[in-house]
């Protein structure tokens, strides 16, 4: 892009120190937070005209605060740290294990130390395996996310850990007490980082080091910079900080339950994105990211705070006024937090980037428009996904060895693996009809939403919404039949709207507004759970017709009531071992399969996911190809959301949580490149299989030589499940398509040739 530079054009003073840590966003913020309070004052008086609803803004923002401190490194690196929400549950829970008197019984400040330790730990395992192993940091962190996850539920039992009678012992707890003065010691904490923080990002050489690797890593790789390095540094910054709030929670509530730091992650990204910084690097201050964790914690009081309003009741005949509290439902607050995520960065490349504000104020004034700044494009992007060496070998194979040299051999081999385990394990259970029937209906849920990734993934998108929308579409459909009183067919018809719905809006996100998938389904992911929470009021329903439920049920149960059951023999055991959403997963996967495989748009659909720019200069619109995938992702999601509701005959808003973990691991364990370009629906229904069959093994009662019986404990399960796919992902980028195996072989072939020959 040209810049016209005349000599007329006076030179640009050197920013002084306050524009380096504050300028005119940070400005508009406060003035924004203003008018918010003054709105909270007018709805609920009675809390926020007081000092304690003051207190208790900074105090909460003072955890997100110090959280948004270390994540503005990440995101001005242009990375993205998914896990610092159980990065913070970690050490509350684990600080309260070796300082709990019914555990370890330690002191404060050695636990505290231990719990630092873990943070840094993090740390450096995420920036190792984003900048050492390549993996792209969404997914290393959103695996750390959910392995944290499983840790705290797995080390907390799902019970609380309290001990507030010893900690009046500990001065350590002072940091989450009222001072003297009136205010919470964490907003001193707080305040520490947060000038630190900005003056080490604005004024020293690893804040603009930090600056050059997100502008341009290659450019700061030529000027000397250790981009690795810089980056590790920004995840271990995160961690700790993370680390810090999790003490400062502690110190605040003496005790900790297995919810903490659920959801702290969306927070804190928002407040880094509101605060003004870019989501693809280079941009960001430390003083906006703590204002913006400011702005979102004021927006969550005054939508929970609710107005004060006042009731009649009748109690025996008799009128009385009651004074209560409207409240949104519950779901509304994430649903809301997640279009705040998704606005915030949309104002970097539509509103920044564009010089929007510029552009209309000089049309106002009749002056010449400023031009907008550079917004990028294709010339960015290049080969998303190389080619397996192990593949390139296999071409013109025949037989067994062209099996073992497809992507999916590993997948379709350790599905057979595990199943033959579990028979070993317990033969007179695992080969069962019973057993298979529920291994069926379990490996549908996830093999439903595999095929729609499975897309996607190929495209080099990704899709964190599934499990989302699959409790939406659910909702929807349990909503109909019981509050409105739908039937079923119209129940299934708008659930399935519901979640197509849902894949529109990820694909005009992504295509349309150019928005990085990951982000637009993050934000999908807490808007749509956050809708099924509020359609159902938070609260489980049930006994919904039994026609919508055979929908659930295994193909005798249909057949019965349709007249037509088998009697006996094979037909009969293959009616009760088979279900009905078995037969529609198999009717979906073939036409997606043949769909992928044999038609011109799944030809698209890798073309796109290997290298966008060539597809686009071979005529392939890869807007329309990314949007019908993400659209065909939702659809399976809505489909998988109507049979949850059908087989368990009643809807919990904690439908399909975690499930799209399950999904992408699938798909990648399948063979997929979660780098685009690869991928088969028979290989992520094996991948499917693989997790389906791992958590019914962890779940299988094993009986002992002594008679007595054994069970994995279940609150342990999402760690495997982490640490299987982060071994899926490791695994393609450094042996399918860096063969290192191969390059391990070749250096020993070598060195044994070298000795062969020196012996002759």
């Amino acid at each position: 892009m040209a810049l016209d530079v005349t000599a007329a054009s006076p030179p640009q003073p050197r920013p002084h120190l306050p524009a380096q840590l504050v300028a005119g966003w940070e400005a508009g913020l406060l003035a924004f937070m203003a008018l918010l309070y003054l709105a909270g004052v007018f709805i609920n008086p009675a809390f926020f005209g007081s000092t304690d609803a003051v207190s208790a803004v900074l105090r909460d923002t003072a955890r997100f605060g110090v959280m948004a401190v270390g994540m503005t490194f990440v995101i001005v690196n242009r990375d993205l740290d998914l896990s610092v929400g159980s990065t913070l549950g970690l050490t509350a829970v684990v600080f309260s294990i070796l300082f709990g008197p019914t555990h370890l019984d330690l002191g404060a400040w050695p636990a505290a130390l231990v719990c630092l330790g873990l943070g840094l730990g993090i740390g450096l395992l995420n920036g190792a395996l984003v900048a050492v192993l390549r993996v792209p940091p969404f997914i290393a962190t959103l695996t750390m996310l959910f392995i944290g996850r499983g840790l705290v539920l797995g080390l907390t039992g799902g019970k609380t850990i309290g001990y507030e009678a010893k900690a009046r012992d500990y001065v350590f707890f002072a940091f989450g007490e009222t001072n003297s003065i009136g205010f919470n010691n964490q907003i001193l904490v707080f305040l520490v980082f947060a000038v630190v923080g900005a003056v080490v990002l604005a004024k020293t050489r690893a804040g603009y080091e930090t600056y050059a690797t997100g502008g341009n890593e290659q450019a700061a790789q030529y000027a000397g910079i250790a981009t690795r390095g810089v980056r590790i540094r920004g995840f271990v910054l995160s961690s700790l900080c993370a680390a810090i709030a999790g003490l400062m929670n502690v110190a605040q509530d003496k005790g900790v339950t297995s919810q903490y730091g659920q959801g702290a992650e969306l927070i804190v990204i928002a407040a880094v994105i509101v605060g003004g910084a870019s989501i693809v690097g280079g941009r960001g201050r430390v003083v906006g990211a703590c204002m913006g964790a400011a702005l979102v914690v004021l927006i969550d009081k005054v939508l929970r705070e609710g107005v004060p309003i006042t009731r009649v009741i009748d109690v025996g005949g008799v009128k009385m006024e009651v004074a209560a509290l409207a409240q949104l439902p519950p779901g509304a607050v994430p649903a809301f937090l997640g279009l705040i995520l998704l606005a915030a960065v949309l104002i970097e490349p539509w509103v920044v980037r564009r010089n929007l504000l510029g552009r209309l104020k000089a049309r106002l004034l009749g002056q010449e428009p400023p031009p907008a700044l550079e917004v990028g494009g294709a010339a960015i992007v290049g080969v998303q996904t190389k080619g397996a060496v192990s593949e390139a070998r296999g071409v013109g194979a025949r037989g067994l060895r062209a099996f073992l040299h497809r992507r999916d051999a590993a997948a379709i081999l350790l599905m057979a693996a595990l199943w033959l385990t579990g028979l070993w394990l317990r033969p007179d259970f695992w080969g069962s009809l019973d057993n298979s029937f529920n291994l069926l209906l379990a490996f549908t849920e996830i093999g439903l939403l595999a095929v729609g990734l499975t897309f996607v993934i190929a495209n080099g998108d990704i899709d964190l919404s599934v499990g989302s929308v699959l409790a939406f579409s659910g909702a929807t459909a349990a909503f109909v039949m019981k509050e409105m009183g739908g039937d079923p067919g119209a129940a299934i018809l708008l659930a399935f709207l519901a979640g197509t719905l849902c894949g529109v809006v990820n694909g005009w996100l992504t295509t349309r507004l150019g928005l990085p998938a990951f982000v637009a389904t993050l934000g999908m992911f807490y808007i749509a759970r956050g809708l099924a929470a509020w359609l159902v009021a938070g609260r489980q329903l049930s006994g919904f017709p039994e026609s919508y439920n055979l929908i659930g049920r295994n193909l005798f149960e249909l057949l019965n009531a349709m007249g037509m059951a088998p009697a006996d023999g094979f037909a009969l055991a293959l009616a009760r071992a088979v279900s009905v959403q078995t037969i529609f997963l198999a009717v979906v996967a073939i036409a997606a399969g043949i769909v992928l495989g044999a038609m011109p748009f799944g030809q698209k659909v890798y073309a796109t996911g290997g290298n966008e720019r060539a597809a686009s200069y071979s005529g392939i619109d890869t807007a329309r190809v990314r949007f019908l995938s993400l659209v065909f992702s939702a659809m399976c999601a809505a489909a998988a959301g109507v049979i949850y509701v059908a087989y368990y005959r009643s809807f919990n808003p904690a439908a399909g949580l975690l499930r799209e973990l399950d999904a992408i691991a699938s798909v990648i364990i399948g063979g997929g490149s979660i780098f685009g370009g690869y991928g088969t629906i028979i290989g992520s229904l094996a991948g499917a299989a693989v997790i389906t069959l791992i958590r019914s093994l962890l779940s299988l009662q094993i009986i002992l030589p002594d008679g007595s019986s054994f069970v994995m404990p279940q609150h342990w399960m999402n760690v495997f499940i982490g640490l299987i796919l982060i071994a899926a992902v490791l695994g393609d980028i450094w042996f399918r398509q860096q063969d290192i195996l191969g390059e391990w072989r070749r250096r020993w072939q070598a060195r044994a040739q070298a000795k062969l020959s020196e012996a002759r």
